[in-house]
């Protein structure tokens, strides 16, 4: 079989091995691929491998020997599903590879908030604990995640991992979700998660549902010392009125590691807004989650290849 990886960089940049996928086939690898250049480097593949390219009907119709699409990511809305239905092609993601990277990043967010480690650790280098008159100080309020409420929207498996750690903390664990879970200790509505939460944390799937859930109005609700956490999907929140939130200070502080438009865009709202963390979608990014989404990524080929594929969208 031909193997065609479309834009291999994202997941492997070089610090991993695409070896394990040469028993299936020959393999070609791009690090990225244009979008006019798409058709001709899938050629006469059969397999092709990809992360954010779009695939959609006229690609496909146009490359008829194409039989597998292997999204190396959870989601899957760049490829036409109902086109390669139509054309009999398998499509597999990888579900639940990046919860611990997620998860972790939250906590990194919310000890940033809360310790504001990197501020002060600049101050120190810039010789302030040097000229200090006592034996400490502090550039700004800081404050203990013990006892603090935080809300989670969306219960899957980020969403869980997340409440487990946040116990751990000693934090109080309040839960917004649309598919009920025995595990879950204390389910509330969207509203009271908003009102009565001084961290928010979005887990939940991008829908026609959930898109800008965030806006001028919900954010209104907040209180005025909470943080809202995206980790998500960035087209959760309306980016234009969180950042009047933050410049107006009805809301404590906004971190993201996705945005609307990715890479981001030169006028983002959200660019020097203050108190704003924003990371570049790196939450998946430490080499053992890569590791682990390219190794489920191997066995959905190997069980394609095998007449019972896995984790198939379509």
């Amino acid at each position: 079989m031909k193997i065609v990886i479309l834009d291999g960089n994202a997941l492997n940049p070089g610090d991993l091995s695409w070896k394990p996928l040469e028993q299936f086939g020959t393999v070609t690898v791009y690090p990225r691929t244009n979008d006019e250049d798409v058709v001709k480097r899938i050629g006469d593949s059969d397999i092709i491998l990809i992360n954010k390219i779009n695939i959609t009907e006229d690609i496909i119709s146009h490359c008829p020997n194409l039989k597998y699409i292997g999204v190396q990511a959870t989601g899957y809305n760049v490829v036409d599903l109902e086109a390669c239905r139509r054309h009999n092609i398998t499509v597999t993601n990888v579900p639940s590879y990046s919860t611990a990277g997620v998860a972790q990043l939250v906590f990194a967010f919310i000890s940033e908030f809360a310790c504001h480690v990197q501020l002060h650790s600049n101050s120190v280098m810039a010789g302030d604990w040097t000229r200090a008159k006592d034996f400490c100080y502090w550039k700004t309020p800081l404050m203990e995640t013990d006892g603090k409420t935080i809300g989670i929207f969306g219960y899957g498996n980020i969403g869980s991992r997340v409440a487990r750690i946040a116990e751990a903390y000693g934090m109080h664990v309040q839960v917004c979700t649309r598919t009920p879970k025995p595990d879950i200790k204390n389910a509330v509505t969207f509203e009271t998660l908003l009102k009565t939460s001084d961290i928010i944390t979005l887990h939940a799937p991008l829908t026609p549902q959930t898109k800008e859930i965030i806006n001028e109005k919900t954010l209104s609700l907040m209180k005025k010392n909470a943080i809202l956490i995206n980790t998500a999907r960035g087209a959760l929140v309306d980016e234009r009125s969180v950042r009047k939130a933050l410049d107006a200070g009805t809301i404590a502080g906004y971190a993201a590691d996705v945005v609307a438009s990715e890479p981001m865009a030169t006028d983002s709202p959200l660019i020097n807004a203050p108190n704003c963390l924003i990371t570049p979608h790196i939450a998946w990014a430490a080499v053992e989650t890569r590791q682990r989404l390219l190794s489920i990524v191997v066995n959905n080929v190997k069980a394609f290849t095998e007449g019972h594929p896995q984790n198939v969208v379509s």
